[in-house]
């Protein structure tokens, strides 16, 4: 099989909380400019996608694992809300090809990629996803983080996967630029406004040669343990870096009202570093 030379953008999104495509009132209210962001985001490709791979910060094992689902099911990880949005279906299906793919570049690269036939969408899927394809008509292959966090370890197969990119599959870390639920509130505003900025600085003007290692001591940074307790929701992030290459970071999500308080953000790596149109319809507000 061959493919096109275009390379699809990397994202790195954050995905917001719990089922909120599928709420109403203020809770569901507050993701609006998330919403914007994340339809925009069709309109940000250079070319329909042949699939699209997420790595989501709700799926964690021992090892890398990818989803070898044809039609993967759902998993419904969250809790307290109402009954309705356990019965959410994500109808999208999977794409044993591009897992088999998957598990290829990673054995090419030295990184042993599990599978799981089983592995349903979890709400950092399939919530990020249905303002951008709501017709489910995209093929989805979800990939686990390595339990240890490390962010070495997810660079490097973030670069492992990087050819995908040529091969029509657009490459999604799925989590949370501030994730601290227990400040999730006004008294957030302080700590994740600063690290925002060191995450806006680090990805968007910091050369992509040395973007690497600035990512890999994100423990320095301003605030980060108070962003992010643990980890879970950033280190999707490195998987994305690591598969961007040189290709330069772009805002294409900026809040700092988010539930109150929260400052929160989504980025794009690609050549194309023109605005999101997020931007235009955000001056048009």
């Amino acid at each position: 099989m061959t493919f096109a030379m275009t390379l699809q953008p990397v994202f790195f999104l954050s995905h917001g909380g719990g089922p909120w495509p599928w709420l109403d009132g203020p809770f569901r209210r507050s993701f609006d400019l998330l919403e914007a962001s994340l339809k925009a985001i069709p309109a940000e490709l250079p070319e329909r996608p042949r699939a699209v791979l997420v790595v989501s910060g709700h799926w964690e094992e021992p090892g890398f694992t990818v989803s070898t689902a044809q039609q993967p099911g759902m998993v419904y990880d969250y809790y307290g809300f109402p009954e309705h949005t356990y019965h959410i279906r994500y109808a999208a299906p999977g794409s044993p090809e591009v897992a088999a793919r998957v598990v290829e570049l990673g054995a090419a690269a030295g990184i042993p990629i599990g599978t799981d036939a089983a592995r349903g969408f979890d709400h950092g899927t399939f919530s990020m996803l249905q303002p951008i394809y709501p017709d489910a008509d995209i093929p989805v292959v979800s990939l686990s983080m390595r339990a240890d966090y490390d962010p070495a370890a997810h660079l490097a197969l973030g670069r492992a996967l990087a050819p995908l990119r040529a091969e029509g599959v657009v490459i999604v870390g799925s989590g949370l630029s501030y994730h601290n639920l227990r400040r999730f509130d006004p008294s957030a505003a302080v700590p994740s406004a600063g690290f925002d900025a060191w995450l806006r600085h680090a990805l968007t003007q910091v050369p992509p040669a040395e973007r690497e290692a600035e990512l890999r001591r994100w423990e320095a940074a301003p605030y980060a343990r108070e962003a992010h307790p643990r980890e879970d929701h950033l280190i999707p992030l490195m998987v994305a870096v690591g598969a961007a290459g040189g290709d330069p970071g772009t805002v294409i999500y900026a809040q700092d009202d988010l539930r109150g308080g929260v400052t929160a953000s989504s980025y794009r790596f690609s050549q194309d570093t023109t605005p999101s149109p997020f931007d235009r319809l955000r001056a048009a507000a």
